[in-house]
C-alpha cells in the first residue's frame, strides 16, 4: 500500500511539472503582449480573452504557414513510408552483395546530427537550384528520417513468419502482390510509427527550414512563429497562441494512433 502511494505521488508530481508549463503558455496566449511581466501564477484572469487567437488567424499569415507545413509534412511522410517500407523489406528478406554494408551505413548516419549536414545540404541544393523551394526540404527531411524508419521497418519485418509469403505464393500471388496484400496489412503498427516519425521530422523543424527557405510566402510554422520575435519587442501573446495551435495536429495524431504506438515500438525490437 505504501509503495503504491509513493508511486502515485511520484507520478502526480511529474504530471504537475509537465502540465503546468502548458497551462502557463495557455494563460500567456489569453493575455496581452506584456504577459511575462506579471508575477501572477493564475491561469485565467480578469483580462483573459481570445483576442490573440483572433488576431493570429485574421491579421497574420498563420494559415499560409500552416498550409505550407502540412504540405511539407504530408509529402515527407508519404516519401518516408513508401521508401522505408520497400527498402526495409528488401533488406529483411533478400541477401545480396553490400547488404550488411548498407545496414551499417544507415546506422552510422544516425551518429551525426542533422545540423552538421546543413552546409553540405545547402551546397547540393544550391547546385540543384532547390534553394527557396519545397523540394529542397522534401529531399532533406526524407533523407534524414529514412535511416531510422528503414531500421524500424526491417526489425518489424524480421518478426513476420516467412510462411505467410510462401502460402501466398502457393496461392498464385506475385512478389509485389504478396508484399501489398499480405505484408503491409500485417505491418500496420510499424507503418504508423514510420509515418509519425516522418511527420514529426518536418512538422516542428526550424534550423534547416531557416536555411533553405527565405521567401516569406514559403515560410513554415516554426519560421512564421519566429517572425513574432524582434530585437526590441516580442509578441508573446501571439507567439503562445500560435504554439498552442501548432501542437493540436500532433496531439490529435498521437491520440488517434495511440493503439498502434506500443505494438509498433516493441514488436519490432525482438525477433519472434
Amino acid at each position: 500500500m505504501i509503495k503504491r502511494f509513493f508511486a502515485w505521488a511520484t507520478l502526480l508530481v511529474f504530471a504537475v511539472f509537465s502540465i503546468y508549463p502548458m497551462l502557463y503558455v495557455l494563460s500567456v496566449s489569453l493575455r496581452g503582449d506584456n504577459a511575462f511581466q506579471t508575477q501572477s501564477l493564475e491561469i485565467f484572469g480578469a483580462q483573459s480573452s481570445i483576442k490573440n487567437f483572433i488576431v493570429l488567424f485574421t491579421e497574420t499569415d498563420f494559415l499560409l504557414w500552416m498550409r505550407n507545413s502540412l504540405l511539407i509534412s504530408a509529402v515527407t511522410t508519404f516519401l518516408g513510408v513508401a521508401f522505408a517500407s520497400t527498402s526495409a523489406y528488401a533488406l529483411s528478406r533478400y541477401s545480396f552483395r553490400g547488404r550488411n554494408l548498407m545496414l551499417f551505413s544507415l546506422l552510422a548516419s544516425q551518429m551525426f546530427p542533422a545540423t552538421m549536414l546543413i552546409l553540405p545540404f545547402y551546397i547540393i541544393l544550391a547546385k540543384m537550384h532547390l534553394i527557396d523551394n519545397f523540394w529542397g526540404l522534401f529531399l532533406i527531411y526524407s533523407s534524414t528520417a529514412l535511416p531510422f524508419c528503414i531500421w524500424q521497418m526491417k526489425a518489424y519485418y524480421d518478426t513476420i513468419p516467412k510462411e505467410l509469403e510462401e502460402a501466398a505464393v502457393l496461392d498464385g500471388c506475385s512478389k509485389w502482390m504478396t508484399f501489398y496484400k499480405i505484408i503491409l496489412p500485417v505491418s500496420s503498427p510499424a507503418l504508423v510509427i514510420t509515418a509519425l516519425f516522418s511527420f514529426m521530422t518536418s512538422w516542428s523543424e526550424y534550423v534547416i527550414a531557416a536555411v533553405v527557405l527565405q521567401d516569406p510566402e514559403l515560410y513554415t510554422l516554426p519560421l512564421g512563429l519566429r517572425s513574432f520575435q524582434a530585437s526590441l519587442a516580442t509578441q508573446w501573446g501571439l507567439y503562445a497562441a500560435g504554439a498552442l495551435v501548432v501542437s493540436v495536429p500532433v496531439l490529435i495524431l498521437f491520440i488517434s494512433l495511440s493503439r498502434y504506438l506500443v505494438s509498433g515500438l516493441t514488436m519490432g525490437s525482438v525477433k519472434g
